[in-house]
């Protein structure tokens, strides 16, 4: 049986802003605290959880970025 994938939830900008804020405080919320972002944001604690996994993947990948263009332009202390 083919998996039926769940329609893609778009945020508005002040859900995203939230959704920021909250993954500046901490990165890895746990049950209660998805929940009562949830509430706060107005989607489901499941939501909450993809949304904090996918930004924690973009916040991974820009980290790299960042470490791979320190070594390619070193800062000079000239």
């Amino acid at each position: 049986l083919p998996v039926k994938k769940k329609p893609r939830t778009f945020y508005s900008a002040e859900q995203l802003e939230e959704l920021e804020r909250m993954f500046q405080e901490d990165h890895y919320p746990d049950n209660e605290k998805r929940r009562e972002i949830a509430a706060v944001v107005g989607v489901t604690p499941q939501r909450i959880l993809v949304w904090f996994q996918n930004r924690r993947a973009k916040w991974r990948k820009l980290q790299k970025l960042s470490i791979k263009d320190n070594k390619k332009y070193p800062s000079s202390t000239a």
